[in-house]
């Protein structure tokens, strides 16, 4: 490809709204460019890349023995309705009405399309297990649409749909989906970890989220460097301390602190560690309060919050509510001395081993010091792990201590069982002519999103550093006074027509422009190999190379520069 004939439209200053790297590089590079909030048009250089993660997830899939089908965006309510997820989705739903004002939705996923076409055509357990997926673009309505294609409203996912007669064939369909997003994550040539994950709002018995490693990801996941073993913090399980419960040493006693309101300021003016403190969260659950205790350097884990019997929906008590049950700002709230006839106290297992400990006194301007479980009030109704975990706390596998990194979540797989099949009636005839339910697994890759993520992954101050496999091209020609010297130009447009017919997908700067001005753009847009052609190395016999992330080139004889890149590709291709 020749830039002549080709677009690249690059700009030296990305809007100031764009917080992520890959958003302001996305849009400098040309590879997208802004229609509306959370809406994105995929400018010719970004679809190459986008297609390259569809062709790579588009073969494993199909390698894995799914099939490759195409539902309708644009959905009917009817079979949201029958599910309980028109209303339970929530906004995000993009909600339209035809001209008859039926109701529909443009499809955020597509968990009820597939069943009810699998309730239509699937009869019989000898049609079973079949599992079908599909590249398409989704809307989601989100509330504030940023970081461009990393979370906008219109993306591109890959979403598959398996069905099954008994749970064990789903096992084994996961198993395979999740070798799958593995040898597609690899073939990208990215770093990235799986970890255990909670259901969310799509449900079912067990799923894992694939991640991208970047220091910018917004989830925080758990791994164990000495095993295996790895989570989003949200499913972390944090142990219960070992050691017991010490003695009391202290008499309990109100200390006064006037302007402190944080466990953080307590221990300050204390002069006490953090961890001796103790933070209470009043939530709501089922028109009743409930305390949450938590350790001052410890934070509230609201996902296994929701898994306590009666928190399933709980929300966060108002000061209104607070000050109603409490008579006392927020800030000096503590467990000691409630009526535990009307609240229920829920205590962290590690605040539960705690002694000697600082609270809140309910009143204002006094915390309570010297505080024991069981002599100065009775012990939690509950002690359940709902704290987020923290680097260094050992991990659950018993194989070492947790650390803590970041990720962008790319993948999500799910074990569905029969959340969706049982409330559409999806069944089928045994080999006794007995009607069963199907079993359903879910198996989604954000296609768009790992464009963004993977740029995340690699940049520097020059721009993006694409893996091969995601790059719009692999190798770059930069001919230095194409535009004014004839042996250059020759030598130029041969050697891209030598390595096009090699098979090398290679990008020709033939506009005549600047050394400085070619290299900044091939630079930008992060094509990985770059050869210069000038005048000086072409009476020399050489060219010289330069991978995009080496600060340095060095000069390859030009009779040796085709095989030097495949050599290059062949190279990239194993370690994919």
């Amino acid at each position: 490809m020749r830039v002549s004939q080709f677009f690249i439209s690059t700009v030296k200053e990305a809007p100031a709204e764009a917080e992520l790297a890959s958003h302001r590089l996305m849009l400098r590079a040309g590879l997208i460019k802004r229609l509306g909030s959370g809406l994105y048009s995929w400018m010719p250089l970004g679809l190459r890349v986008l297609r390259k993660v569809e062709n790579i997830v588009r073969e494993e899939m199909n390698k894995a023995g799914a099939l490759e089908l195409l539902m309708p965006a644009v959905t009917p309510a009817e079979l949201w309705q029958e599910t309980g997820r028109w209303d339970v989705f929530g906004p995000q739903m993009l909600k339209i009405k035809d001209r008859h004002q039926r109701d529909f939705c443009f499809g955020p996923t597509h968990e009820e399309v597939i069943t009810d076409i699998a309730r239509r055509e699937i009869k019989s357990y000898k049609q079973l297990p079949l599992n079908f997926y599909q590249i398409q673009t989704k809307f989601r309505d989100e509330i504030r649409p940023r970081f461009g294609v990393m979370r906008a409203r219109e993306f591109v996912m890959k979403d598959a749909y398996s069905f099954h007669t008994s749970q064990a064939s789903l096992e084994e369909t996961y198993a395979l989906m999740h070798q799958t997003y593995t040898n597609i994550f690899v073939r990208l040539g990215l770093k990235f970890r799986a970890v255990a994950a909670d259901t969310g709002a799509i449900g079912g018995t067990g799923s894992h989220e694939f991640h991208v490693l970047a220091d910018s990801g917004e989830d925080a996941l758990a791994y164990n460097p000495d095993s295996d073993y790895a989570a989003n913090v949200e499913m972390a399980e944090a142990l219960p301390p070992k050691t017991p419960r010490a003695a009391p040493t202290e008499e309990m006693r109100d200390v006064e602190t006037p302007k402190q309101t944080t466990c953080e300021d307590v221990a300050a003016l204390l002069g006490i560690p953090l961890q001796r403190t103790v933070k209470l969260i009043a939530v709501m659950a089922d028109g009743k309060l409930h305390v949450l205790l938590i350790r001052g350097d410890h934070q509230l884990n609201e996902v296994k919050a929701t898994k306590v019997a009666g928190l399933a929906d709980f929300r966060f008590a108002s000061e209104a509510e607070i000050r109603e049950v409490f008579n006392c700002p927020p800030g000096f709230l503590g467990p000691v001395g409630l009526d535990r006839g009307k609240i229920r106290i829920i205590a962290d297992r590690t605040v539960a081993a705690m002694s000697d400990f600082v609270c809140g006194a309910n009143k204002p301007k006094y915390h309570t010091a010297g505080v024991n479980w069981g002599r100065d009030l009775p012990e939690p109704d509950l002690v359940a792990d709902i704290r987020n975990v923290v680097a260094g706390d050992p991990c659950s596998d018993g194989k070492g201590a947790l650390e803590i990194c970041r990720g962008i979540e790319v993948g999500h797989i799910f074990q569905l069982g029969d959340k969706y099949s049982r409330s559409m009636n999806a069944v089928y005839l045994d080999e006794n002519g007995q009607q069963q339910v199907m079993t359903m697994g879910c198996y989604g890759i954000g296609v768009s999103r790992i464009v963004a993520a993977a740029i995340e992954q690699g940049h520097d101050e020059r721009g993006i550093i694409f893996p091969a496999a995601l790059a719009p091209f692999t190798v770059a020609i930069a001919p230095i006074g194409f535009d004014r010297n004839e042996e250059v130009r020759a030598a130029a447009l041969k050697l891209h027509d030598e390595l096009a017919a090699a098979g090398a997908d290679v990008l020709l700067d033939d506009r005549g422009e600047r050394p400085g001005v070619m290299f900044a753009d091939l630079e930008l847009i992060g094509i990985p190999h770059r050869i210069t052609l000038g005048e000086r190395g072409l009476k020399e016999g050489m060219a010289e190379y330069q991978a995009r992330a080496d600060q340095e080139s060095r000069n390859v004889p030009l009779s040796d520069i085709v095989n030097f890149v495949k050599s290059l590709e062949n190279t990239c291709a194993r370690c994919c």
